[in-house]
């Protein structure tokens, strides 16, 4: 087993945070080297290039469950369905009828049809991939998804059918994954680390850990993914032109700077990526309800999105933005109130004289720690002790994953339909069948998202799936925190890239870069 070794309690003053002048203060020496380093800039690069916090964990589609993964191997494999802005499904590979109501019929368009390996996508590599996702062998974390599948029929090389144990009128908004080549499939080919697909962009390489070469197939363009674990060398770099867009996880005062120079453009979009702390509900203390209560109520959320975040956040209720069909609008998540956390807490044995000691947590971006330390402020303050251990991307998830943990803090990304309930919150969506990972349990819970998934039309799904989120937040097996915006950042002469609700990097393939002189 991995040695996780423990890191030492962040301690952080959070009344700095409301004195942009003393934290600015810290980044004297940084913004001058950035002078020094934009003056000596360089020659400009041919290729475009992206700066990451995290590298994507797999580049194969049947496992990547982690932001950066699914993000990137959209660029690379197709899928058969995709979703509009409204969060309603639309053919991508495939449009499709429902011949009965356990049945679907798939047909193949022709756009994206050509492997880059030269092979032609038929129906056949579309039945090879389900099943793979399907194979309890396999150990895919989208197996619960596709539980409600019976078998995969081919009919031609253009036609394949998905027949159903029971009727499920959403079930197209479920194929959202990439499709892989049926003959690579057969001999076990490492997808993880050399993809194929028949998306955009193809693999090119994987020079060294932390950098990842994509070729856009209509013009050869060589995009490359570079991941920058700390936000302040990514800034650097763009400054310095090394590489060419960032989006997301950056500090407001690094935004705010960035905003006033001129050979850059930013760039907000409201965002439907979903921050909440989660918990495991096997621990002694936090199995606790009324201590997993009073952690909401001693978080402050509004300070910390004025404070933290530079106001580039929404408060959140529930796992589903506003703009879904399916939310829950009448949720809105714990009001802070220390008061009530205090009686909470004492009402389960634990106060001034015996205070909770709790273990949070985290990865290592400056970012989320300052959040944390933040929080662990606001929680001392109603007498919880917060351990705060922060980890490298890796390690984070993987404990995480494996349920090592007491409390923890991630953020569910590009989330479209409500099959998300049962991934993350179903019983039977233990890892590795998805993503339970606090080992939620709650039959009730399990027979409602069965029935908003056999109901025969979104009229009848909606007020199920509305009544099912409030027994989740009854139950508290999260606290929602907000909706985070997205923040792109561009420099002079990259043009066409834009971020819609899902937070993709879809536009890279229209993205264009005109080389422009720094003078």
């Amino acid at each position: 087993m991995k040695d996780h070794r423990e890191r030492p309690t962040i301690r952080y003053d959070p009344t700095e945070l409301q004195q942009p002048g003393t934290f600015m203060v810290r980044w004297f020496t940084v913004w001058s080297l950035v002078v020094f380093l934009v003056a000596c800039d360089g020659p400009p690069r041919q290729d475009l290039r992206f700066a990451l916090g995290s590298a994507p964990v797999t580049l194969d589609p049947r496992f990547d469950t982690d932001a950066a993964s699914e993000r990137i191997n959209r660029l690379i494999y197709r899928h058969l369905v995709d979703f509009d802005e409204t969060f309603h499904p639309i053919p991508d590979l495939a449009s499709w009828e429902a011949m009965e109501p356990i049945r679907y019929r798939f047909t193949l368009q022709n756009n994206g049809r050509t492997f880059h390996d030269g092979s032609r996508l038929t129906a056949r590599d579309v039945k090879a991939t389900y099943d793979a996702l399907r194979n309890p062998a396999t150990g895919s974390p989208y197996q619960a998804v596709l539980a409600n599948v019976c078998e995969v029929i081919v009919l031609d090389s253009e036609r394949v059918d998905f027949v159903l144990h029971h009727p499920d009128a959403f079930f197209p908004g479920r194929l959202t994954h990439g499709i892989l080549p049926a003959n690579l499939l057969a001999t076990g080919h490492p997808f993880g680390t050399q993809p194929v697909g028949s998306g955009s962009f193809a693999f090119v390489a994987r020079p060294e850990e932390g950098r990842l070469r994509l070729r856009r197939l209509q013009d050869g363009l060589v995009l490359e993914f570079l991941e920058v674990k700390d936000p302040t060398v990514r800034v650097l770099k763009l400054l310095h032109g090394e590489v060419d867009i960032l989006q997301g996880d950056l500090p407001p005062e690094l935004v705010q700077y960035l905003e006033k120079r001129p050979e850059l453009h930013v760039t907000r979009t409201r965002g439907t990526t979903f921050s909440y702390i989660g918990f495991n509900l096997r621990d002694p203390l936090t199995g606790n309800r009324m201590i997993r209560e009073a952690v909401a109520c001693a978080l402050d959320r509004e300070s910390t999105i004025r404070y933290l975040l530079g106001g580039d956040a929404r408060l959140a209720g529930t796992l589903l933005p506003p703009e879904h069909w399916a939310s829950n609008l009448n949720l809105h998540g714990s009001s802070y109130d220390p008061n009530r956390a205090r009686a909470l807490l004492a009402s389960v044995g634990y106060g001034p004289d015996h205070p909770l000691v709790l273990t949070y947590k985290l990865s290592s971006d400056p970012l989320r720690i300052r959040i944390a330390t933040f929080f662990q402020r606001q929680l001392a303050e109603v007498g919880i002790q917060v351990d705060l251990r922060s980890y490298d991307w890796g390690t984070f998830y993987g404990d995480i994953r494996a349920g090592h943990f007491q409390m923890f803090s991630l953020s569910w990304v590009g989330i479209k339909t409500p099959g998300i309930f049962r991934y993350a919150f179903h019983s039977h969506s233990l890892p590795p069948d998805g993503a339970n990972r606090g080992h939620y349990i709650n039959p009730a819970v399990d027979a409602l998202i069965e029935s908003a998934e056999n109901a025969p039309s979104l009229v009848v799904a909606a007020p199920q799936y509305q009544a099912l989120q409030s027994m989740i937040d009854e139950d508290m097996p999260y606290v929602p925190l907000w909706y985070e915006d997205q923040v792109v950042i561009l420099r002079r002469g990259v043009t066409g890239y834009t971020v819609g609700m899902g937070n993709h990097y879809d536009a890279l393939a229209n993205t264009t870069k005109t080389m422009v002189s720094n003078q």
